[in-house]
């Protein structure tokens, strides 16, 4: 499976960054044994196992930095899939909530009556 080219991009680019801001993990990021391919592979994979087909950018990035930094991790068998990454929906203030199903809403329940605090004694009243 090749990656498409976005996805390389941003993947490289989020370990490119790590590992500038992160010594330890740059010394794992320039190992040998691992490559750009192979954590491809083995993030493809980890996604197939789960039977999701939808992720949250930290979850893929976490596949990525654990592929290099997990010494036990082999090198992972190419996994026949196609990738398709989402930009992010910026949230406008000006646009509507999207609207609520009205089966999905919870009824209210009654809040039992408080009872009344104890009157508190002043000066005046001794």
């Amino acid at each position: 499976m090749k990656a498409s080219d976005k996805f390389k991009t941003i993947i490289e680019n989020y370990l490119n960054e790590t590992a500038q801001s992160d010594t330890i993990f740059a010394q794992n990021f320039s190992k040998a044994s691992k490559n750009l391919e192979s954590c491809f592979n083995y993030i493809f994979g980890e996604v197939k196992k789960t039977g999701f087909c939808a992720f949250d950018d930290s979850e893929i990035f976490y596949m990525a930095v654990k592929y290099y930094t997990d010494d036990s991790i082999a090198e992972p068998e190419p996994v026949h899939c196609r990738v398709l990454v989402n930009p992010p929906v910026k949230a406008d203030l000006f646009s509507s909530a999207t609207e609520v199903p009205q089966n999905s809403i919870v009824p209210k329940t009654e809040v039992p009556a408080l009872k009344s605090a104890p009157k508190t004694l002043t000066l005046f009243d001794l």
